[in-house]
């Protein structure tokens, strides 16, 4: 057991499982969400996001006491805050909201004690530890007596709790104290390599592995359009490619999205749109090629309309921004789903890892099967690849944009 206690501020994808790991490794753990909720559903042993493992990590560490949910922050030894980062609209450029990473600063500043850590997870636009620092000192902290640095979590959702354990961890401390300090705390429940470096290089770090995501994705998702034009099969020419000893080619999909690689990159280029103009281009490719997906089916479903002579139905597989989770945080697949609904189409939903969605009629797969004129493969979960699904797939107009039974 560790004598420290810990308050996790922000309970989402990365919040809840780094409060249950670190619950697991003998802390004594009070999570914060303002979701009352979220707070319920975990004070029960329950857990309110589908991640691998999570439900028993939560279940066991509640059990034993060293997890509780709060609705407001709690008097404790460290800090850590994972709560979202969106961007505002801007003119062309979309700028970095870091609002709620200030408001969670202000919510633990009447808390916070000399020697306490402050860590920040949340990824951030380069300075945001700096902002956060003088958040405290203008509510009259004494910042000199604190470890204060940024950790970016670098995991993929569907490990996470896997990863969360390790995976090196990048620890840019505002000094080299605090460095040193949470670089220590990390060590203790990281197995991975724990690389110490300065706050705003550990920030740039994070943009920096998103951004390199963007762009490979990138040129998978431009190859798509222009193997569409030329009538060849794009996962066919990438598994050819990729023969080549220094060539790995990505897959292309219904475009990029999630809380990281649909949005890190735009903190790099409001920064420096000057110098930023690749990542920018790849920002642009991968948000047009869901415009791309929804014109071509909307093509094809006003073709089978006229060939029907009847209103179609249209079954959307998959809604999540990757692969067997139910994360729909800016997902391109739902954007195509609420973009042919708006367009007056009749579209059924298939999502198997969630029940419901507040603007789309859910269906089952095999409910969808008997009724859709057209199947559109927009996510590649696992559901959508057994031998039977992709047999019925074949017996109605099928759209595959994210590589199905390839």
């Amino acid at each position: 057991m560790h004598e420290e206690t810990i308050c996790v501020i922000g309970l989402g994808y990365i919040g809840l499982p780094t409060a249950a790991l670190l619950a697991s490794n003998g802390y004594r753990v009070m999570g914060v969400d303002t979701n009352v909720h979220v707070v319920d559903t975990i004070n029960e042993g329950r857990v309110h996001i589908v991640e691998p493992d999570l439900d028993s990590y939560v279940r066991s560490a509640v059990t034993l006491g060293r997890l509780t949910a709060h609705p407001s922050p709690q008097s404790a030894d460290i800090y850590i805050i994972c709560v979202p980062t969106p961007f505002y609209d801007g003119e062309g450029i979309p700028q970095p909201n870091v609002e709620y990473v200030l408001a969670a600063t202000l919510s633990i500043a009447q808390f916070i004690r000399p020697g306490n850590l402050v860590i920040l997870e949340s990824t951030s636009p380069v300075g945001t530890t700096q902002r956060m620092v003088e958040c405290l000192e203008e509510f009259g902290v004494n910042t000199a007596s604190l470890y204060v640095a940024y950790c970016p979590e670098r995991v993929l959702p569907g490990n996470i709790m896997r990863e969360l354990i390790e995976n090196d961890r990048i620890v840019g401390g505002y000094s080299e104290e605090s460095t040193k300090a949470v670089g220590d705390f990390y060590r203790t429940f990281v197995k991975g390599e724990v690389l110490e470096t300065d706050a705003r290089t550990g920030e740039m770090c994070k943009l920096t592995e998103n951004s390199f995501r963007d762009v490979n994705i990138a040129f998978a998702n431009e190859l798509s359009l222009i193997c569409s034009n030329s009538n060849i099969d794009v996962w066919n020419l990438i598994k050819l490619a990729n023969r080549h000893p220094r060539v790995n080619i990505l897959q292309p999909g219904t475009g990029v999205g999630g809380h990281c690689i649909a949005v890190d990159p735009w903190f790099i280029v409001s920064s420096d749109p000057e110098n930023a103009r690749l990542i920018r281009t790849a920002r642009e490719v991968n948000n047009y090629k869901t415009e791309w997906v929804i014109d071509s089916i909307s093509q094809s479903v006003a073709e089978l309309t006229d060939s029907l002579n009847r209103k179609v139905k249209i079954a959307c597989l998959g809604l999540a921004f990757k692969p067997d989770i139910d994360d729909l945080r800016e997902s391109p697949a739902q954007d195509v789903a609420l973009s042919l609904q708006a367009k007056g189409f009749d579209v059924l939903a298939v999502e198997p890892n969630v029940n419901s969605h507040e603007a789309l009629r859910v269906v089952s797969l095999s409910d969808a099967f008997e009724v859709a004129d057209i199947i559109v493969a927009l996510v590649k979960h696992r559901e959508f690849q057994t031998p039977s699904a992709l047999a019925r797939m074949n017996e109605v107009v099928f759209l595959d944009f994210c590589g199905i039974g390839k």
